[in-house]
């Protein structure tokens, strides 16, 4: 097979296998192998979008987000609740907003500049908020922008890489057009249409969703907005945990404290909270109340809000007391219990400690709370530690198939082998994907996960994974290993819910279905046993991949074409006695035909066939046909086994019997750290310990039903 062959089959082969390594800087963001390509590709992007706009004399508007065009699929999830179904009245510009816009206003972000607005994502806006207060992480976050021609790039930390989101300056609104007010409305502006214009749709607080509490700066409505492309919509940021945004924002290592847990709280104030902004960041939160005594809907504890997440932004210990400053999201509503703003507490002899604490009185959303009154109202504190350059970090994935419920919770599905090479602190962390954007996917499902750890050769395990709250993304434990090998067991539990799994999508859906499915597809590649043939069907054709793989064919075929006028001249020297002459050339043009529809066939079914010769199966006319033109002939009504009389399709929801989880280990940089996964063979095998084809085989047609 001649080199261009091969280059072309490696093109069809899916993902290399690897085990990423890399080293970590200061405690700001995780630096990946990928992170400087990240940065780089984001940049190039930004300019080459900027350059392009100013050669049309047009601003950027971004076909994969847009706002203006494609509303409903950057607004809404596929089952929205009903707390994320959103009516914002416009969509304008910044430019448009703003008369004079500024990214920073203060040069750099700033946790007082956010404020929450119609949407549930107070977690994240949280987790942005206490990012900000560690000086110079925002910025690197968001790493190139063209302010005139309206293009952005931020960069996001996904499951275990660095990737890039570009967006245009495009926001929703809260504030109608002049001519859909009711005429009453029209007079309290007297009648002036300038004068509504001028006043009510300008400004920060005309933004839909969240905006930043200084005049004119935009960074946090912009921000907000890609991490809701990274995710699909706005309607997926709706809900979540202020260290998982955390997490994203940095990569840096999430795990949740319970309160009532702290065995030793003064411990905990000085070997975790007072390195607040240091290397680890803070959240916290509590339930909600109940209103089933009181009949009291909303009841706040003194002024603070329940299922609600609020930012630590430092500890501070002065004059013999310990203080927690502590900040809401929406810019408002604060602590009125003892050392709020104004309170009895602040005599004359404390005031003049405002300065150490960095706080002023004001309705600004943040606070002060002394540490036993902080640790009594929330129960949960969102904990994210994060790394400088001293650490590595090693991780694998694996594709995880566990028996179907009733099952026993059990360990045993899934383990991985260490070796370490010398004694270090190691933070060992297991994690799900990140399925935000494919949430509605998940079905009835929740897991739960967690792990111990075994040194090779000793019966007693040496620790768990921490223990707090159920269904959380990723679970850690930061332990002493000396040097040696070990094995971590994880335990998989989950629970499914009351849906019957019969939901369907109407073909209105279809379109963002298939970027949804898309976004599986691409994510469960992380997996090292998910190969890109299972995913190959909702894998997208980039057009740098289109023009690798036109170049690889034009290679190929030039090769093929100088191997067959060799051939030609042999046979031609051959036959020049022949009266047959010219029929042989007639033929010889045949066959470089022949040749070209050839390649043409390799390129179409190499995927299908794994990289397979199959030059006998051509019969068409040469042409490329992609995968989903392919499907299409097969099925030109474009119906399905699963679809009903309107046209709706049902929804291939995740197989409950199976999860993508990834074990991450973080070791000194001296340390040499390598991993294995091992899967158990229960689901393949049988009583009598003989591999049971037709049981195997029953449950991949059943996994591949469900999916």
């Amino acid at each position: 097979m001649s080199r261009a062959r091969k280059r072309l089959m490696k093109l069809f082969s899916g993902k290399e296998k690897k085990v990423n390594k890399f080293p970590q800087t200061g405690p700001g963001l995780l630096v990946t192998a990928e992170l400087d390509d990240a940065i780089a590709r984001c940049k190039a992007e930004v300019e080459r979008i900027a350059r392009d706009c100013r050669a049309k004399n047009r601003k950027f508007r971004d076909l994969e987000f847009d706002l203006e065009n494609d509303k409903t699929r950057t607004l809404s999830a596929i089952s929205p609740d009903d707390d994320e179904i959103f009516f914002p009245a416009d969509v304008h510009r910044v430019t448009q907003i703003f008369s004079k816009p500024q990214f920073f206003s203060h040069s750099a972000a700033n946790a007082s500049d956010i404020k929450q607005g119609m949407l549930g994502d107070c977690w994240f806006l949280s987790a942005l908020s206490t990012v900000s207060t560690a000086p110079g992480l925002i910025e690197k976050i968001c790493v190139a922008r063209d302010e005139k021609v309206g293009v952005y790039g931020f960069i996001f930390f996904r499951d275990n890489f660095w990737v890039t989101v570009i967006i245009d300056d495009l926001l929703f609104t809260s504030v109608p057009k002049w001519e859909e007010l009711r005429s009453e409305e029209q007079e309290l502006y007297h009648n002036s249409k300038d004068s509504y214009n001028a006043t009510a749709r300008k400004g920060g607080a005309s933004l839909f969703f969240a905006k930043s509490g200084t005049a004119g700066e935009t960074w946090v409505p912009l921000i907000e907005k890609a991490y809701a492309k990274l995710h699909g919509n706005f309607a997926y940021l709706s809900g979540g945990r202020t260290c998982e945004g955390i997490e994203d924002l940095t990569g840096g290592v999430s795990t949740i404290i319970l309160s009532n847990d702290i065995l030793d709280v003064d411990r905990f104030w000085e070997e975790e909270l007072t390195r607040a902004n240091k290397d680890r960041l803070f959240g916290c939160c509590f339930m909600g109340l109940s209103s089933v005594r009181s009949g009291v809907e909303g009841a706040t504890v003194q002024g603070l809000i329940g299922s609600h997440a609020y930012s630590v932004l430092r500890a501070v210990e002065v004059n013999g007391k310990r203080f927690v400053v502590v900040r809401n999201p929406w810019g408002q509503s604060e602590w009125t219990g003892r050392w709020s703003d104004g309170s009895k507490e602040w005599t004359s002899e404390w005031l003049q400690y405002l300065e150490v604490l960095g706080h002023q009185f004001g309705d600004d959303g943040q606070f002060v709370m002394e540490y036993s009154d902080w640790l009594e109202c929330f129960s949960q504190i969102d904990r994210t530690r994060l790394f400088d350059d001293e650490w590595v970090m090693s991780s694998q994935y694996l594709a995880v198939k566990c028996p179907p419920l009733p099952a026993a919770w059990s360990f045993g599905d899934v383990c991985f082998k260490l070796s370490i090479s010398d004694p270090t602190t190691a933070v060992i962390v297991l994690s799900q994907l990140d399925e935000r954007y494919f949430r509605d996917l998940a079905g009835a499902v929740s897991w739960n996960i967690d792990f111990c750890i075994v040194k090779d050769g000793e019966n007693e395990h040496i620790a768990d994974s921490a223990r707090s709250v159920f269904y959380q993304r990723s679970v850690h434990l930061e332990v002493e290993l000396e040097a040696g090998d070990y094995t971590v067991y994880v335990r998989l539990d989950r629970s499914l819910g009351e849906s019957d799994g019969d939901d369907t999508v109407s073909p209105s859906q279809m379109r963002m279905l298939s970027r949804i499915l898309t976004e599986r597809a691409k994510s469960r590649l992380i997996a090292e046993n998910v190969t890109y043939e299972s995913e190959k069907a909702n894998m997208p054709y980039t057009v740098s991949r289109l023009i690798e793989l036109e170049n690889a064919v034009s290679e190929w075929a030039d090769n093929e074409e100088e191997e067959e006028e060799e051939e030609k001249s042999t046979k031609k020297k051959a036959a020049t006695a022949s009266k047959d002459t010219g029929k042989k050339g007639k033929g010889g043009k045949s066959n470089t035909k022949s040749s070209n529809s050839s390649s043409a066939a390799v390129l179409r079914d190499s995927g299908a066939n794994n990289g397979a010769d199959d030059d006998d199966d051509d019969d068409g006319d040469g042409d490329y046909v992609p995968p989903w033109l392919q499907a299409a002939m097969a099925n030109p009504s474009g119906g399905d086994d699963d679809s009903g009389e309107s046209g709706e399709l049902k929804i291939p929801y995740d197989s409950p019997n199976e999860i993508v989880i990834g074990l991450k280990v973080y070791t000194s940089k001296e340390v040499s750290c390598s991993i294995a996964g091992l899967l158990s063979q229960v689901q393949s095998v049988g009583e009598d310990g003989e591999d049971d084809e037709n049981e195997d085989d029953g449950d991949e047609d059943e996994n591949d039903e469900d999916e």
